[in-house]
Protein backbone atom coordinates (compact mmCIF):
# COMPACT_ATOMS: atom_id res chain seq x y z
CA UNK A 1 0.00 0.00 0.00
CA UNK A 2 1.36 3.23 -1.04
CA UNK A 3 2.50 5.68 1.74
CA UNK A 4 -0.83 7.83 0.85
CA UNK A 5 -3.55 5.81 0.36
CA UNK A 6 -2.32 4.32 3.50
CA UNK A 7 -2.63 7.46 5.62
CA UNK A 8 -6.13 7.55 4.58
CA UNK A 9 -6.83 4.08 5.86
CA UNK A 10 -4.61 4.80 9.08
CA UNK A 11 -7.05 7.62 10.06
CA UNK A 12 -9.96 5.11 9.35
CA UNK A 13 -8.14 2.83 11.95
CA UNK A 14 -6.39 5.29 14.50
CA UNK A 15 -10.14 6.40 15.53
CA UNK A 16 -9.74 6.85 19.54
CA UNK A 17 -11.65 6.24 22.21
CA UNK A 18 -12.09 7.50 25.82
CA UNK A 19 -11.10 4.90 28.47
CA UNK A 20 -10.76 5.71 31.57
CA UNK A 21 -10.55 9.13 31.23
CA UNK A 22 -7.37 9.04 28.80
CA UNK A 23 -7.64 8.78 24.75
CA UNK A 24 -6.61 5.73 23.49
CA UNK A 25 -6.67 4.31 20.21
CA UNK A 26 -9.19 2.07 19.08
CA UNK A 27 -8.57 -1.60 17.99
CA UNK A 28 -9.51 -2.25 14.67
CA UNK A 29 -12.24 -4.36 13.95
CA UNK A 30 -12.15 -7.74 13.65
CA UNK A 31 -13.24 -7.96 10.12
CA UNK A 32 -11.03 -5.56 9.12
CA UNK A 33 -7.89 -7.36 10.65
CA UNK A 34 -9.58 -10.42 8.81
CA UNK A 35 -9.21 -9.51 5.63
CA UNK A 36 -5.49 -7.51 6.15
CA UNK A 37 -4.61 -11.20 6.74
CA UNK A 38 -6.91 -12.96 3.68
CA UNK A 39 -4.73 -10.38 1.74
CA UNK A 40 -1.23 -11.14 2.68
CA UNK A 41 -1.65 -14.73 2.56
CA UNK A 42 -3.75 -14.36 -0.74
CA UNK A 43 -0.53 -13.07 -2.11
CA UNK A 44 1.66 -15.70 -0.98
CA UNK A 45 -0.22 -19.18 -2.32
CA UNK A 46 -0.46 -16.79 -5.45
CA UNK A 47 3.57 -16.37 -5.67
CA UNK A 48 4.01 -20.17 -4.15
CA UNK A 49 0.45 -21.88 -5.97
CA UNK A 50 2.43 -24.92 -5.38
CA UNK A 51 3.64 -25.92 -1.90
CA UNK A 52 5.65 -29.04 -2.35
CA UNK A 53 8.77 -27.93 -4.49
CA UNK A 54 12.14 -27.31 -3.25
CA UNK A 55 13.02 -23.36 -2.24
CA UNK A 56 15.11 -21.97 -4.57
CA UNK A 57 17.60 -18.53 -3.18
CA UNK A 58 21.15 -19.03 -3.59
CA UNK A 59 20.36 -22.57 -3.56
CA UNK A 60 17.51 -25.49 -3.75
CA UNK A 61 16.22 -25.95 -0.36
CA UNK A 62 13.28 -28.50 0.86
CA UNK A 63 10.31 -26.39 1.58
CA UNK A 64 10.10 -27.69 5.08
CA UNK A 65 12.64 -25.69 6.71
CA UNK A 66 12.38 -23.24 9.00
CA UNK A 67 11.44 -20.03 7.16
CA UNK A 68 8.64 -21.84 5.08
CA UNK A 69 7.40 -23.54 8.27
CA UNK A 70 7.03 -20.07 10.38
CA UNK A 71 4.36 -19.23 7.11
CA UNK A 72 2.21 -22.36 8.19
CA UNK A 73 2.32 -21.63 11.76
CA UNK A 74 0.46 -18.31 10.79
CA UNK A 75 -1.41 -20.38 7.90
CA UNK A 76 -3.03 -22.60 10.77
CA UNK A 77 -3.79 -19.88 12.83
CA UNK A 78 -5.52 -18.17 9.79
CA UNK A 79 -7.18 -21.40 9.50
CA UNK A 80 -8.52 -21.17 12.41
CA UNK A 81 -10.51 -17.89 12.32
CA UNK A 82 -11.26 -18.56 8.82
CA UNK A 83 -12.00 -22.40 7.70
CA UNK A 84 -11.09 -21.44 3.72
CA UNK A 85 -10.94 -25.74 2.85
CA UNK A 86 -8.39 -23.88 0.45
CA UNK A 87 -5.89 -23.24 3.27
CA UNK A 88 -5.98 -27.08 4.73
CA UNK A 89 -5.46 -28.05 1.47
CA UNK A 90 -2.58 -26.25 0.78
CA UNK A 91 -0.88 -27.52 4.38
CA UNK A 92 -2.19 -31.17 3.79
CA UNK A 93 -0.13 -30.92 0.08
CA UNK A 94 2.87 -29.07 1.97
CA UNK A 95 2.94 -32.06 4.48
CA UNK A 96 2.54 -35.14 2.71
CA UNK A 97 4.86 -33.86 0.53
CA UNK A 98 7.50 -34.46 2.90
CA UNK A 99 5.56 -37.56 4.19
CA UNK A 100 5.41 -36.15 7.33
CA UNK A 101 9.02 -35.91 8.35
CA UNK A 102 11.75 -33.51 9.24
CA UNK A 103 14.67 -32.53 6.66
CA UNK A 104 17.54 -35.14 8.64
CA UNK A 105 15.34 -37.52 10.05
CA UNK A 106 14.68 -38.76 13.20
CA UNK A 107 17.97 -38.07 14.71
CA UNK A 108 17.95 -33.96 13.40
CA UNK A 109 18.76 -32.59 16.86
CA UNK A 110 18.36 -29.00 15.25
CA UNK A 111 15.08 -26.75 15.76
CA UNK A 112 15.19 -25.45 12.18
CA UNK A 113 14.59 -29.26 11.00
CA UNK A 114 11.61 -29.75 14.14
CA UNK A 115 9.80 -26.34 13.03
CA UNK A 116 7.29 -27.90 10.77
CA UNK A 117 6.29 -30.44 12.70
CA UNK A 118 4.29 -27.59 14.75
CA UNK A 119 2.26 -27.48 11.74
CA UNK A 120 1.98 -31.33 11.71
CA UNK A 121 0.76 -31.92 15.06
CA UNK A 122 -1.97 -29.20 14.42
CA UNK A 123 -3.20 -31.33 11.06
CA UNK A 124 -2.70 -34.11 13.40
CA UNK A 125 -5.54 -32.44 15.88
CA UNK A 126 -7.85 -32.22 13.48
CA UNK A 127 -7.30 -35.81 11.71
CA UNK A 128 -5.39 -37.90 14.33
CA UNK A 129 -3.73 -40.53 12.02
CA UNK A 130 -0.50 -41.63 13.45
CA UNK A 131 1.71 -41.41 10.81
CA UNK A 132 1.66 -37.23 10.98
CA UNK A 133 3.40 -37.50 14.10
CA UNK A 134 4.89 -40.52 14.66
CA UNK A 135 8.51 -39.06 12.78
CA UNK A 136 8.77 -35.87 15.31
CA UNK A 137 7.70 -38.06 18.58
CA UNK A 138 10.88 -40.33 17.58
CA UNK A 139 13.05 -37.06 16.82
CA UNK A 140 12.00 -35.51 20.49
CA UNK A 141 11.91 -38.90 22.24
CA UNK A 142 15.49 -39.28 21.16
CA UNK A 143 16.87 -36.24 22.47
CA UNK A 144 15.04 -36.29 25.68
CA UNK A 145 16.84 -40.05 25.93
CA UNK A 146 20.17 -38.51 25.29
CA UNK A 147 22.03 -36.49 27.85
CA UNK A 148 22.90 -33.45 26.03
CA UNK A 149 20.62 -30.47 27.25
CA UNK A 150 23.08 -27.92 24.93
CA UNK A 151 21.05 -28.01 21.45
CA UNK A 152 19.07 -24.47 21.60
CA UNK A 153 22.43 -22.15 21.39
CA UNK A 154 20.73 -19.66 19.55
CA UNK A 155 17.44 -17.87 20.70
CA UNK A 156 15.35 -18.41 17.63
CA UNK A 157 15.77 -22.09 17.99
CA UNK A 158 13.56 -21.63 21.09
CA UNK A 159 9.99 -20.71 18.42
CA UNK A 160 11.30 -23.34 16.40
CA UNK A 161 11.36 -26.30 18.75
CA UNK A 162 9.62 -25.04 22.25
CA UNK A 163 6.20 -25.43 20.92
CA UNK A 164 7.02 -29.19 19.34
CA UNK A 165 7.40 -30.27 22.77
CA UNK A 166 4.81 -28.40 24.30
CA UNK A 167 2.05 -29.02 21.70
CA UNK A 168 3.48 -33.07 21.94
CA UNK A 169 2.60 -32.69 25.62
CA UNK A 170 -1.29 -31.19 24.95
CA UNK A 171 -1.62 -33.72 22.68
CA UNK A 172 0.08 -37.48 24.38
CA UNK A 173 -1.31 -36.29 27.63
CA UNK A 174 2.71 -36.74 29.11
CA UNK A 175 3.63 -34.18 30.82
CA UNK A 176 6.97 -34.61 31.11
CA UNK A 177 7.79 -32.89 27.27
CA UNK A 178 7.03 -29.55 29.28
CA UNK A 179 9.71 -30.54 31.70
CA UNK A 180 12.14 -31.96 29.12
CA UNK A 181 11.41 -28.64 27.20
CA UNK A 182 12.40 -26.14 30.39
CA UNK A 183 15.82 -28.35 30.19
CA UNK A 184 16.83 -26.99 27.27
CA UNK A 185 15.26 -23.27 27.99
CA UNK A 186 17.21 -23.53 31.27
CA UNK A 187 20.84 -24.57 29.56
CA UNK A 188 20.47 -21.57 27.16
CA UNK A 189 18.62 -18.89 29.21
CA UNK A 190 20.94 -19.61 32.08
CA UNK A 191 24.25 -21.00 30.73
CA UNK A 192 26.69 -23.75 30.97
CA UNK A 193 29.76 -26.12 29.84
CA UNK A 194 31.64 -22.92 29.85
CA UNK A 195 28.60 -21.36 27.52
CA UNK A 196 27.50 -17.66 28.86
CA UNK A 197 23.24 -17.41 29.40
CA UNK A 198 21.41 -15.59 26.62
CA UNK A 199 19.19 -13.96 28.75
CA UNK A 200 20.16 -10.60 30.34
CA UNK A 201 17.63 -10.68 33.35
CA UNK A 202 18.30 -6.46 34.04
CA UNK A 203 16.75 -5.68 30.76
CA UNK A 204 14.27 -8.42 29.89
CA UNK A 205 16.16 -8.99 26.53
CA UNK A 206 17.80 -11.91 25.01
CA UNK A 207 21.05 -11.93 23.19
CA UNK A 208 21.00 -13.85 19.88
CA UNK A 209 23.75 -16.13 20.38
CA UNK A 210 27.05 -16.22 22.56
CA UNK A 211 29.05 -13.77 19.87
CA UNK A 212 26.64 -10.93 21.46
CA UNK A 213 26.98 -11.54 24.88
CA UNK A 214 29.14 -8.20 26.33
CA UNK A 215 31.73 -7.38 25.23
CA UNK A 216 29.94 -6.75 22.13
CA UNK A 217 28.42 -3.67 21.94
CA UNK A 218 26.14 -1.85 19.19
CA UNK A 219 27.82 1.56 17.33
CA UNK A 220 25.93 3.19 20.73
CA UNK A 221 28.11 1.25 23.21
CA UNK A 222 24.72 -0.46 24.26
CA UNK A 223 23.89 -3.97 24.26
CA UNK A 224 22.81 -5.47 20.79
CA UNK A 225 19.37 -7.07 21.34
CA UNK A 226 18.22 -7.98 18.02
CA UNK A 227 14.51 -7.43 17.19
CA UNK A 228 13.23 -10.22 15.10
CA UNK A 229 15.29 -12.63 17.79
CA UNK A 230 13.94 -11.18 20.62
CA UNK A 231 10.85 -11.59 19.07
CA UNK A 232 11.33 -15.10 18.44
CA UNK A 233 11.80 -15.91 22.11
CA UNK A 234 8.84 -13.67 23.01
CA UNK A 235 6.38 -16.13 20.70
CA UNK A 236 8.13 -19.24 21.87
CA UNK A 237 6.82 -18.34 25.11
CA UNK A 238 3.14 -17.82 24.13
CA UNK A 239 2.79 -20.78 22.07
CA UNK A 240 4.39 -22.84 24.78
CA UNK A 241 2.07 -21.25 27.60
CA UNK A 242 -0.75 -21.74 24.96
CA UNK A 243 0.08 -25.61 25.33
CA UNK A 244 0.49 -26.25 28.86
CA UNK A 245 -2.26 -26.49 31.35
CA UNK A 246 -2.16 -24.34 34.36
CA UNK A 247 -0.55 -26.82 37.18
CA UNK A 248 2.24 -27.21 34.84
CA UNK A 249 5.78 -27.14 35.60
CA UNK A 250 7.72 -24.08 35.18
CA UNK A 251 4.64 -22.11 33.30
CA UNK A 252 4.63 -19.57 35.95
CA UNK A 253 8.74 -18.70 35.06
CA UNK A 254 7.71 -18.52 31.65
CA UNK A 255 4.92 -16.07 31.83
CA UNK A 256 7.27 -14.05 34.34
CA UNK A 257 9.77 -13.96 31.81
CA UNK A 258 7.54 -12.55 29.19
CA UNK A 259 6.06 -9.76 31.38
CA UNK A 260 9.76 -9.19 31.88
CA UNK A 261 10.16 -8.69 27.73
CA UNK A 262 6.93 -7.04 27.17
CA UNK A 263 7.90 -4.10 29.53
CA UNK A 264 11.37 -4.02 28.34
CA UNK A 265 10.03 -3.90 24.26
CA UNK A 266 6.98 -1.48 25.14
CA UNK A 267 9.34 1.18 26.18
CA UNK A 268 11.38 1.42 22.66
CA UNK A 269 8.27 1.03 20.84
CA UNK A 270 8.62 3.94 17.72
CA UNK A 271 6.17 6.50 17.68
CA UNK A 272 5.37 4.53 14.22
CA UNK A 273 4.34 1.53 15.97
CA UNK A 274 7.47 -0.47 14.88
CA UNK A 275 10.53 -0.96 16.21
CA UNK A 276 14.27 -0.97 14.89
CA UNK A 277 15.81 -4.17 14.46
CA UNK A 278 18.60 -2.96 16.87
CA UNK A 279 15.89 -2.75 20.36
CA UNK A 280 18.49 -0.18 22.31
CA UNK A 281 20.53 1.43 18.84
CA UNK A 282 17.60 3.02 17.08
CA UNK A 283 20.61 4.78 14.61
CA UNK A 284 22.60 1.32 13.81
CA UNK A 285 20.30 0.64 10.44
CA UNK A 286 17.31 2.01 11.99
CA UNK A 287 14.24 2.31 10.64
CA UNK A 288 10.52 -0.03 10.55
CA UNK A 289 10.95 -3.57 10.58
CA UNK A 290 7.81 -6.24 10.14
CA UNK A 291 8.76 -9.48 10.90
CA UNK A 292 10.05 -8.45 14.89
CA UNK A 293 7.21 -6.08 15.13
CA UNK A 294 4.88 -8.69 14.02
CA UNK A 295 6.22 -11.12 16.44
CA UNK A 296 6.06 -8.65 19.62
CA UNK A 297 2.19 -8.07 18.52
CA UNK A 298 1.35 -11.40 18.77
CA UNK A 299 2.78 -12.30 21.59
CA UNK A 300 1.86 -8.69 23.51
CA UNK A 301 -1.57 -9.12 22.11
CA UNK A 302 -2.10 -12.82 23.52
CA UNK A 303 -0.30 -11.60 26.74
CA UNK A 304 -3.52 -8.78 26.78
CA UNK A 305 -6.27 -11.60 25.98
CA UNK A 306 -4.80 -14.55 28.84
CA UNK A 307 -4.91 -11.70 31.28
CA UNK A 308 -0.74 -11.73 32.06
CA UNK A 309 -0.27 -8.26 30.24
CA UNK A 310 -2.75 -5.15 31.80
CA UNK A 311 -4.92 -4.61 28.97
CA UNK A 312 -5.13 -0.91 29.41
CA UNK A 313 -1.26 -0.61 29.32
CA UNK A 314 -0.75 -2.26 26.65
CA UNK A 315 -3.48 -2.27 24.50
CA UNK A 316 -2.41 1.08 22.98
CA UNK A 317 1.03 -0.66 22.08
CA UNK A 318 -0.47 -3.66 19.99
CA UNK A 319 -3.18 -1.06 18.18
CA UNK A 320 0.04 1.34 16.65
CA UNK A 321 1.88 -1.55 15.95
CA UNK A 322 -1.10 -3.53 14.31
CA UNK A 323 -2.05 -0.30 12.33
CA UNK A 324 1.83 0.13 11.45
CA UNK A 325 1.72 -2.84 9.44
CA UNK A 326 -1.47 -3.23 8.41
CA UNK A 327 -1.35 0.24 7.03
CA UNK A 328 2.27 0.98 6.41
CA UNK A 329 4.15 -2.46 5.71
CA UNK A 330 1.15 -4.70 3.70
CA UNK A 331 1.11 -3.56 -0.19
CA UNK A 332 -2.16 -3.08 -2.07
CA UNK A 333 -1.55 -6.85 -3.48
CA UNK A 334 -0.46 -8.02 0.04
CA UNK A 335 2.95 -8.00 -0.33
CA UNK A 336 4.82 -7.34 3.14
CA UNK A 337 6.96 -4.42 2.94
CA UNK A 338 9.96 -4.17 5.72
CA UNK A 339 10.81 -7.30 6.29
CA UNK A 340 14.76 -8.33 7.46
CA UNK A 341 15.63 -11.11 5.26
CA UNK A 342 17.51 -13.85 6.87
CA UNK A 343 20.45 -13.03 9.45
CA UNK A 344 20.90 -12.85 12.77
CA UNK A 345 21.67 -9.37 13.70
CA UNK A 346 20.80 -5.72 12.53
CA UNK A 347 23.54 -5.57 9.82
CA UNK A 348 22.15 -8.47 7.83
CA UNK A 349 20.25 -8.69 4.60
CA UNK A 350 19.86 -4.74 4.39
CA UNK A 351 18.72 -2.60 3.56
CA UNK A 352 15.49 -3.02 4.62
CA UNK A 353 12.49 -0.98 3.19
CA UNK A 354 8.86 -0.79 1.43
CA UNK A 355 9.21 -2.28 -1.74
CA UNK A 356 12.55 -4.62 -0.44
CA UNK A 357 12.43 -8.36 -1.16
CA UNK A 358 13.68 -10.36 1.40
CA UNK A 359 15.54 -13.31 0.46
CA UNK A 360 12.68 -15.61 1.34
CA UNK A 361 9.34 -14.60 1.27
CA UNK A 362 7.36 -17.05 3.41
CA UNK A 363 8.34 -16.36 7.40
CA UNK A 364 7.63 -12.53 7.57
CA UNK A 365 3.63 -13.89 6.18
CA UNK A 366 3.52 -16.21 8.82
CA UNK A 367 4.42 -13.15 11.42
CA UNK A 368 2.15 -11.33 10.57
CA UNK A 369 -0.37 -13.91 10.21
CA UNK A 370 0.27 -14.35 13.84
CA UNK A 371 0.23 -10.97 14.92
CA UNK A 372 -3.64 -10.78 13.00
CA UNK A 373 -4.65 -13.87 14.92
CA UNK A 374 -4.06 -12.72 18.30
CA UNK A 375 -5.59 -8.98 17.59
CA UNK A 376 -8.34 -10.43 15.92
CA UNK A 377 -8.80 -12.54 19.36
CA UNK A 378 -8.96 -9.71 21.53
CA UNK A 379 -12.61 -8.81 20.43
CA UNK A 380 -13.19 -12.57 21.53
CA UNK A 381 -14.66 -13.43 25.10
CA UNK A 382 -11.65 -14.43 27.28
CA UNK A 383 -10.13 -17.84 27.75
CA UNK A 384 -11.94 -19.98 30.05
CA UNK A 385 -10.06 -19.48 33.63
CA UNK A 386 -9.31 -15.53 33.10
Amino acid sequence: MRPLKAFAVACGFACLALSCGRVQPQLPPPDQILERMRLANAWFMKENPDPRPDIVTDKPRPSNIWTRSVYYEGLMTLYGIDRDPRYLDYALSWAEAHKWGLRAGTATRSADDQCCAQTYIELYRLDPKPERIAEIKACIDRMIASPRRDDWWWIDAFQMAMPVFAKLGAVSGNPDYYSHMHEWFARARDGGGGKPGLYDPKAGLWFRDADFVPPYREPNGRNCYWSRGNGWVMAALVRALEEMPEGAPYRGEYVAILQSMSSAVKAVQRPDGFWNVSLLDPNHFGGKETSGTALFTYALAWGIRHGVLPRDEYLPVVVRAWNGLATQAEHEDGFLGYVQGTGKQPSDSQPVGFDSKPNFDDFGVGCFLLAGSAMYALEAPPPAGH
